[in-house]
């Protein structure tokens, strides 16, 4: 598996990949995919990244700009997090995470807000929490 910053192209592979991702979850209103096209759109979807294996992307992240009492200072929003449904639970997702929040370091980030619910995140947040 290749994790990778999004390149051209890979936009309506990643917009799949998070509708399919979120489609059986009963707490999805189906905001997801056009989430990160708006972030993208709008220039705030400051890293994405997606897992690939043979050509093909499995899995993806999103992190974004957010604003605390109407300032910006160095902190980002994790989320989503997408991988294609029979691939969950292979690390896939726990990776990608990892991978963002090394890269967000490198940048300086001040800290990092995830951004989704928290009870789908808990199992991969604890082993995550001791990196950040």
């Amino acid at each position: 598996m290749l994790i990778r910053h999004e390149r051209p192209g890979d936009e309506e592979a990643i917009h799949r990949l998070t509708t399919a991702a979120f489609a059986p979850m009963p707490f999805s209103n189906g905001s997801e995919a056009p989430i990160i096209r708006a972030l993208r759109e709008s220039g705030d979807l400051t890293l994405s990244l997606v897992a690939e294996e043979d050509g093909t992307v499995i899995g993806h992240v999103a992190f974004s700009p957010v604003t605390i009492a109407g300032i910006h200072e160095g902190w980002f929003g994790l989320g989503p997090v997408s991988v294609w449904p029979e691939r969950q639970r292979q690390g896939i997702g726990k990776a990608l995470i990892l991978k963002g929040l090394e890269s967000l370091k490198e940048r300086s980030a001040r800290g990092c807000a995830l951004i989704g619910n928290p009870e789908i995140y808990r199992r991969a947040w604890a082993s995550i929490a001791t990196v950040c």
